[in-house]
């Protein structure tokens, strides 16, 4: 039961129950202006940050596409694996799967429910050798409509590591991680995936029923490849120094990054070749400003057909990604900057607008905040915490973070990040210590590990009796 009235029904004359646009950005860490990197070019994601309300403090459950997709599409924990929605849609077979998702949900209650793009972890969602077999899909029951325009990248599997004009992927090691082609947006996938929103909004200008809309965009994801123009904003670019870009001491989460090294690197590392190291973080950085371009002509589409007056809006990177830190150039760690990535929530009549909000929140508390946000019953599944109030009042604080990855456990509260491998070891560091990440503290605070240890137990217990 919610206290008050919710905002959006007080300040909005339409009886109609509000609209909804997910925008997904793959591999986006918060490196953008709006969240204090002013060296990018971001100005369409800086201008929702300044109608909307920025959590600087997001993390995601899992730091690889596809079970970070799973918490925020199911609202709840899932396996570690990008398979991990097929995994689910095989346990689903012989069950009612409408209304057991976000989607789902939202589906049940009258909603359209569009997916375009990359929204789960296949472009297009289904699976099959070139991720178009009508017979094999990632979450059945979740969509009204699934769409993916292929363009001369021939199928969904071309879209997800294809670079200009339709390269498909069948080497990686014969595949440049990055490059950067002459053309207008429309030579790489985002630039279709975005021209297809934008007709979508177009159609469902008149429609009487409310619409749950999430629009997935691949850049930045490897490789690192968008139009000319975009890379041409930092050719003469300062980038600052990274901070704590040395292989950690012990034993970590730390790997040897190999989802970046199987590309074509010239022969080159950006862990010792300093020179190439800040080529690859500003191709990254011309990828974050194509994916910002296609965010700004969704939002002006929005914006010209008058849903934006009745829609909430959120912008959702589905995980971090390391550009050196730690020695790391990929995610799949347990380190900040592989869970931390950009969060912006838009409402009408947004209370906070242009607030940035310190609040500790998950990924998986999106599902109970929107269904607060559309005065929808929170379903019994839903396993986050709505952050409704937050939106209003940006000084709460949150609650503790937690994400997995192979077995590892990792639990972040305001100060501390504690890891947990499956085989017992930990790793406590002091997140507001000038080492932050760098420096291994549970030796020294025993109590801390053990109180935060004693917590994630209980949260897993909480979420899985049989845990």
């Amino acid at each position: 039961m919610l206290v008050g009235l919710n905002p959006l029904i007080a300040q909005n004359n339409s009886t109609q129950k509000p609209n909804i646009l997910l925008l997904c950005i793959d591999d986006l860490r918060p490196e953008l202006n709006s969240f204090g990197k002013d060296y990018i070019h971001s100005p369409h994601i800086d201008n929702l940050a300044k109608d909307g309300v920025m959590f600087t403090r997001h993390y995601v459950n899992a730091p690889s596409c596809g079970p970070s997709r799973y918490t925020l599409l199911t609202g709840k924990y899932g396996p570690s694996t990008n398979d991990a929605l097929f995994k689910r849609a095989a346990q689903l077979k012989d069950e009612n799967p409408e209304v057991s998702s976000m989607p789902g949900f939202f589906k049940s209650q009258g909603y359209t429910t569009i997916a375009i793009g990359k929204v789960s972890h296949h472009p297009g969602g289904l699976g099959g050798p070139d991720w178009n077999d009508p017979a094999q899909v990632e979450m059945p029951g979740a969509w009204s409509r699934q769409l993916v325009p292929t363009g001369e990248w021939q199928h969904p599997r071309g879209i997800m590591h294809g670079l200009a004009h339709g390269e498909i992927r069948e080497k990686a090691s014969e595949m440049d991680v990055y490059q950067s082609a002459t053309g207008n947006d429309s030579i790489y996938p985002d630039g279709l995936i975005a021209s297809e929103a934008v007709t979508q909004l177009k159609n469902l200008k008149n429609q009487k029923e409310p619409f749950f809309m999430a629009v997935g965009l691949l850049k930045p994801h490897l490789p690192f490849g968008a139009p000319k123009k975009y890379y041409d904003l930092y050719a003469d670019a300062n980038l600052p120094h990274v901070k704590n870009p040395q292989k950690p001491e012990g034993r970590t989460t730390w790997h040897e990054s190999s989802e970046f090294r199987q590309y074509n690197l010239w022969g080159k590392d950006p862990v010792t070749d300093p020179s190439f190291a800040t080529e690859v973080r500003k191709h990254y950085a011309a990828c974050v400003s194509y994916a910002d371009a296609q965010v700004g002509k969704i939002l002006e589409a929005l914006k010209e057909s008058g849903l934006d007056q009745n829609t909430i809006v959120v912008l959702w990177g589905d995980h971090g990604w390391h550009l050196g830190e730690h020695g790391v150039w990929g995610k799949h760690t347990l380190f900040e900057e592989a869970l931390h990535s950009p969060l912006i929530v838009k409402y009408p009549g947004v209370l906070a607008a242009g607030i940035k909000t310190e609040a500790l929140v998950e990924s998986i508390d999106l599902f109970p905040t929107l269904c607060q946000l559309t005065n929808l019953s929170i379903p019994q599944f839903a396993q986050g915490h709505s952050f409704y109030s937050v939106l209003s009042k940006p000084k709460k604080k949150g609650h503790p973070a937690i994400a997995y990855f192979n077995g590892n456990l990792s639990l972040r509260t305001e100060e501390y990040r504690l890891i947990i491998h499956k085989d017992g070891l930990k790793e406590l560091y002091a997140m507001n210590s000038p080492e932050e990440e760098s420096k291994n503290r549970a030796a020294d605070k025993p109590e801390t590990v053990e109180k935060m240890t004693g917590m994630i137990k209980k949260r897993m217990k909480d979420l899985n009796p049989d845990y």
